[in-house]
């Protein structure tokens, strides 16, 4: 796997390390190097050797950098010169979409250049204005994409791709559409749209704009009631649709798999605390009622599998529901 270096003028580089790994989990070889004003120019390329020095992986390394021509990237620039080869590849401009993209590619790519260009569109995608009409640059170009987007519905009783609405990703959150599934989650899937599954939220329209605001670049959100998901999943004019769907709660999503939404998998994410309910793991909560819900989805034949990131360890459902019912038994 390619080493990472963050590397930046005071401790910010300490502090997107953080935050990358709020969002995508702990992270093997990566380290954060910081230049803080005490410190010359030789000390910094020697806190740079040594963390490439703690590597497992030395040949291949990324260096994500604050700013080109400032001194943590002349020094690095002069260590990959000194080196030569293209096995050690630095970008500037670090930002946290572009550490996090890193992460995610570092799983699939075998080389720092590879993971270099695979990054910068991901960087620049990462930088949005709101209110839209505030970005000039992408008015333009914005307003001409949608002229060029046919209108019109699909009539109905047309058979798209197989006819079946590819289902690739299933989870219950209760923050639903947030950091972590917008990007970690949603790399890995590589879902066409976003579904949030959720009679709730579809009857708040300033959630539903929320969620729809907070889908990466190039994938739609939609926030639908949890009939239409039924209707939808029966429906042949999904049939090339790639969706990840999002559960609230997991009695929304056992009512989607009565109403014949076919589930093979789900991740239960996060399920927050509220009064009544017990601190199973360090992310979810639950009372009686979620137990017995979450038992009947299993009885079903549907995998559930408990993490809060795909780098977490995943539990065994069935030691958590152990543990919730102890909880509950304890505060009778």
């Amino acid at each position: 796997m390619v080493s990472i270096v963050l590397a930046s003028h005071g401790r910010f580089s300490e502090g997107i390390k953080e935050s990358g790994q709020m969002i995508f989990g702990p992270q093997e070889d990566v380290e954060a190097v910081v230049l803080t004003p005490e410190m010359g120019p030789d000390d910094f390329r020697a806190k740079v050797l040594a963390a490439i020095d703690t590597f497992n992986q030395k040949e291949q390394v990324l260096f994500l950098v604050d700013l080109w021509g400032g001194t943590p990237f002349n020094q690095i620039s002069k260590l990959i010169d000194e080196r030569g080869g293209e096995d050690w590849v630095a970008v500037t401009g670090m930002n946290l979409p572009m550490v996090i993209e890193a992460y995610g590619d570092r799983m699939g790519m075998d080389t720092a250049k590879e993971i270099a260009q695979a990054i910068k569109p991901e960087a620049k995608g990462g930088v949005r204005i709101k209110p839209e009409s505030c970005d000039i640059e992408d008015a333009a170009p914005a307003a001409a994409a949608v002229a060029n987007v046919p209108t019109g519905a699909i009539p109905e009783g047309t058979v798209l791709g197989d006819g079946h609405i590819d289902i690739a990703f299933a989870r219950i959150d209760t923050r639903l559409l947030h950091g972590q599934v917008a990007t970690t989650i949603t790399k890995m899937v590589n879902p066409d749209r976003i579904i949030v599954c959720s009679d709730a939220v579809a009857k708040d329209d300033l959630r539903k704009s929320m969620i729809e605001q907070a889908a990466p670049p190039g994938v739609k959100a939609h926030v639908v009631p949890i009939w239409k998901m039924v209707e939808v999943s029966k429906d042949p004019r999904f049939g090339d649709t790639r969706a990840m769907l999002l559960f609230e709660t997991p009695q929304d999503l056992e009512r989607a798999l009565e109403g014949g939404v076919d589930i093979k998998e789900v991740n239960l994410g996060s399920m927050a605390h509220s009064l009544g309910k017990v601190v199973v793991t360090n992310a979810v909560a639950m009372d009686q009622a979620d137990v017995d819900c979450l038992e009947r989805i299993a009885a079903r034949g549907v995998k559930v599998e408990v993490y809060k990131v795909p780098a977490d360890s995943h539990e065994s459902l069935d030691a958590v529901l152990k543990k919730a019912k102890a909880e509950i038994a304890a505060q009778k």
